[in-house]
């Protein structure tokens, strides 16, 4: 889990940054705020997709019963 937290946090930086690079070439005066926003929950969703598709790895656990 702990992975998949520190991707999460990469992902978020980066759409920080890109966010902050949209803003300084004024594209993003042009887009209503609404836009925005739902932009970034479905990047953010995609985010978590794909940190937790990515967390480890997946092991079955037999138990002996006696």
């Amino acid at each position: 889990m702990k992975w998949a937290g520190m991707y999460l946090v990469g992902f978020v930086i980066l759409i920080g940054g890109v966010l902050a690079a949209l803003w300084k070439l004024g594209i993003l005066q042009n887009i209503e705020t609404a836009w925005i926003v739902i932009g970034v929950v479905i990047l953010l969703g995609m985010g978590i997709m794909v940190a937790v598709a990515n967390s480890g790895t997946k092991q079955n656990i037999e138990i002996d019963r006696e």
